[in-house]
């Protein structure tokens, strides 16, 4: 029953990601803004950029689905997503760092993710005002001309937006610098990576996240006439070993990155078995429900239960 396993899996890293990430933490970080004021400086250099991504990614996509011939439809996707941030699409948007050049402002590319902060939203809300509603005009002209990097960029930025029609004004001398850029940790882009492709994931619409009593009601699925006695206590059992799992060394002070990574590694063999033990009672509740003779015999049966 791969599609049991896959939405209890699902279920499963959906109540860790929510327990290992505390909320007071959450509540404390700051919400970063968009210097909107910085728009001007940088708006040519930004749409120079969304342009080269939205070239590369058309191609990586292209190899990826080879021999098949890439749809308008899934360009029109990758443009509608290159300047929003949730998506995987923006995650280039992460290795950009403002840098201040004397009356200039420099998009500098680094070699790893970082922290999102003002600067971050910064060129997020750059991209999407200059792409605008023009996405689908550029995917389009992707589709039919089938441009070169240069070609392209020179028709978004140029002809199309007029982003890169005038020269950027020079920066104020007073304008306060930007945050130095903090890269994060592979663990951590790891996780905002998983959590990203686990979005549009069949069972797991916005990423529900289930209470302890839904899980414990997901058991009622199986057949209790089962013969392993060890496989019902630990069906039984299922709910609170998760909870003593999750709750290992909690009292201990560290940030939720630690948490996050020691308890992948922690819980990855009992998840599988308890996932393990839940889709066979499904299995065993699914050939009694098909043997069995009439209502009557399996409100009998569910009597018996």
């Amino acid at each position: 029953m791969p599609i049991v396993k896959q939405m209890l899996c699902v279920v499963v890293v959906s109540v860790l990601v929510s327990a290992w990430v505390p909320v007071s933490q959450c509540s404390k970080k700051p919400v970063a803004v968009a210097r909107k004021e910085d728009i001007p400086y940088i708006k040519c250099q930004v749409c120079e950029k969304l342009a080269s991504q939205l070239y590369h990614q058309v191609q990586r996509k292209q190899a990826e689905i080879a021999p098949k011939k890439i749809s308008e439809y899934q360009i029109i996707e990758i443009a509608e997503n290159i300047c929003n941030l949730k998506k995987a699409e923006a995650d280039w948007i992460l290795q950009i760092d403002i840098v201040e050049k004397g009356d200039k402002l420099e998009l500098v590319e680094q070699d790893s993710e970082g922290q999102c902060n003002s600067e971050c939203k910064t060129i997020e809300r750059t991209c999407q005002e200059v792409i605008g509603y023009a996405d689908t005009d550029v995917a389009e002209h992707l589709y039919t001309s089938k441009p070169d990097i240069n070609s392209l960029v020179n028709f978004a930025c140029k002809d199309l937006t007029k982003a890169c029609s005038t020269k950027p004004p020079p920066v104020p001398k007073d304008r306060a610098p930007g945050e130095p850029f903090v890269p994060k940790s592979s663990k951590e882009a790891e996780m905002e990576k998983m959590l990203k492709s686990m979005e549009g994931m069949p069972g797991a619409p916005n990423m529900k996240m289930y209470s302890r009593d839904e899980l414990m009601n997901m058991q009622n699925f199986g057949d209790e006439n089962a013969d392993d006695e060890d496989e019902d206590e630990d069906e039984a059992d299922f709910p609170s070993k998760l909870g003593k799992v999750l709750r290992g060394k909690e009292s201990a002070k560290s940030d939720w990155k630690q948490k996050i990574r020691k308890g992948l590694s922690d819980t990855g063999v009992a998840l599988k078995k308890h996932v393990n033990v839940v889709s066979n009672r499904i299995r065993q509740w699914w050939r009694a429900k098909r043997t069995a003779g009439s209502k009557k015999n399996s409100k009998d049966s569910k009597s018996e239960l």
